[in-house]
């Protein structure tokens, strides 16, 4: 079939046409700009600063600040919605989630990997090899027996224990003493706190007899100043240490956890902020590893993402109770796997 020469130079033009009416990927991404805040738990600060540090390098006009105030902090901002997302080491409690309700503050709960809480040592800390929950209530609560190492073994040096904690506002404070102290205990006034895990890693890696806890990504990050204590699961009598097969298979515990971010769905409005989220669930597993923190399962990765394309508000982790002067909220004792499903979400509306 021949085709006049009119023909094909029109055919060109609406090609031309076409292509100049086709999305350009480099224009996109300079055209989306604005701004987004995040705070809150130290622990999960490596991964959220790796996705934002990665969305910037495709998105460079948008300004994503990650501030670190604690898991207790960044919530005591984010229910009143001054910021557009919180990381969180531990799900939100009953009393900020009646916060963030009765201020109308909705959010998307997001687990995004997941946390072996590390009981870290001095390196020349030669006598510990492995300690047991109990040895950690001698050491932390505050009628803890043990305020020396020969109190837990009188082989051990009669040297006093320099007890390192992340500060009260922290979610890993909150997941440690929940293990430890139980609902009722209390840990001892005299230890040295920080919100700042390298504050306490400097703090360990200084002083032969001491002791502290933090996320497991600081201890793998720091492994050439501190090391790490093995600790015996209640169930198994096997001391495990918290490695990333460990944490996955459960083996590591009970310190294991889920890590989140909480997404004001208010900010999700915004197309810089949308967009980020969804980087950050598509690669929250290669930003975990990165970081030396173990991905979620699959399972949970497809939900985290369900979660947000269909904007299910409120937390799985918190339940109601009604009586005559309004619900009195609980939490919800479970494990991630169980716990996160759209049939057990509260909703904030």
């Amino acid at each position: 079939m021949k085709i006049s020469l009119q023909n094909f130079v029109a055919a060109l033009g609406a090609a031309a046409l076409l292509l100049g009416l086709a999305p350009d990927a480099s224009a996109q991404a300079s055209a989306l700009r604005g701004n987004i805040v995040v705070d809150g738990s130290s622990t999960v600060y490596p991964i959220t600063e790796a996705a934002a540090a990665a969305f910037r390098k495709e998105f460079p006009k948008v300004n994503v600040t990650v501030a670190v105030s604690g898991t207790g902090g960044g919530f005591k901002r984010f229910v009143v919605g001054e910021t557009d997302i919180s990381d969180a080491s531990r799900p939100i409690k009953p009393k900020e989630f009646k916060q963030a309700k009765q201020n109308g503050v909705e959010f998307i709960e997001l687990p995004v990997a997941l946390d072996g809480l590390s009981v870290v040592l001095n390196p020349n800390n030669t006598w510990v090899k492995q300690l047991t929950i109990d040895n950690l209530k001698a050491i932390y609560l505050e009628g803890g027996k043990a305020r020396k190492w020969s109190d837990l073994n009188p082989e051990w040096p009669d040297a006093t224990i320099k007890v390192y904690s992340p500060g009260t506002d922290s979610g890993t404070f909150d997941y440690f003493k929940e293990v430890v102290a139980g609902k009722t205990g209390s840990f001892r006034p005299d230890m040295s706190t920080s919100e700042d895990d390298n504050v306490l890693v400097t703090g360990v890696s200084g002083d032969k007899y001491a002791i502290g806890y933090f996320g497991a990504s600081y201890y793998f990050e720091n492994k050439d100043k501190i090391r790490a204590a093995a600790i015996v699961n209640p169930k198994t009598g096997k001391a495990e240490m918290p490695t990333p097969e460990n944490v996955i298979s459960g083996a590591y515990a009970p310190l294991s956890r889920p890590l989140f971010i909480y997404v004001n769905t208010k900010s999700l409005r915004r197309p810089a902020m949308r967009k980020f989220v969804e980087f950050y669930l598509a690669n929250a597993a290669k930003f975990a590893t990165k970081v030396q923190y173990v991905s979620t399962s699959d399972k949970i990765a497809a939900l985290a993402k369900d979660f947000l394309k269909k904007r299910r508000t409120g937390t799985v982790f918190v339940t109601a109770e009604n009586h005559e002067g309004g619900p009195v909220y609980h939490k919800r004792e479970a494990p991630l796997d169980a716990a996160y499903h759209p049939q057990n979400l509260l909703g904030t509306k």
